[in-house]
């Protein structure tokens, strides 16, 4: 079975184009939702974010991810501290998911490809490229962000630029391209290159 990580930077519209590709039939494992939900279900990652954090890191209704945000985001320290106890986590849930998938490839979607080590075992990654403005407008609607705190959050990822130039394919999610041609495309050639490993 293939394995294609999709990843882009904040905005870029990755989610909705992993959404494309599911409506095709490939099953996709999104990364920050099963973070989250690792980080609430998992008594070990629970247990090591509050020695790391402290008590509040929790309440109630589970993971504390707002109050999380504001202690990570200006900290590079707690966010390297954050990023070791999930990222490990994470990338071996999503092997083990993979396992259990039956189609001819499957999607893992992640921002943070790169910079967590996840791109290992990866066979092709594909790249979802949005002009910085657009991206901006699209989380300043979607999350009432400020733009300095969308900006911030901007400079803990990789630069876009970089992380397109290591991707294996991009979709280029500007609002002039269409995003379906482009998803068909490369939903065929994923096809083809499955054919032709099956065939040899």
């Amino acid at each position: 079975m293939l394995k294609i990580g999709i990843t882009g930077g904040i905005g870029s519209g990755k989610s909705i184009i992993a959404r494309i590709f599911e409506v095709l039939g490939i099953p996709v494992y999104y990364a920050d939702e099963e973070a989250r939900k690792l980080m609430n279900e998992y008594a070990s990652i629970r247990n090591q974010l509050i020695e790391i954090f402290g008590s509040e890191v929790y309440n109630q209704q589970g993971l504390n991810r707002t109050w999380l945000a504001q202690q990570v985001f200006s900290n590079g320290t707690k966010i390297k501290q954050l990023n070791d106890v999930v990222h490990p986590a994470v990338i071996a849930h999503a092997r083990q998911w993979m396992q259990h998938q039956q189609s001819p490839y499957v999607l893992k979607e992640a921002a943070l490809f790169f910079e967590s080590g996840s791109a290992e075992g990866i066979d092709f990654i594909v790249g979802v490229y949005a002009p910085q403005h657009l991206r901006i407008q699209r989380v300043m609607h979607r999350d009432g962000l400020s733009r300095n705190e969308i900006m911030s959050r901007m400079h803990k990822q990789l630069d876009e630029e970089i992380k397109m130039k290591l991707c294996d394919f991009v979709i280029v999610n500007d609002e002039q391209e269409m995003v379906i041609p482009q998803v068909l495309q490369l939903h065929q050639k994923f096809l083809q290159i499955v054919d032709s490993k099956n065939q040899g």
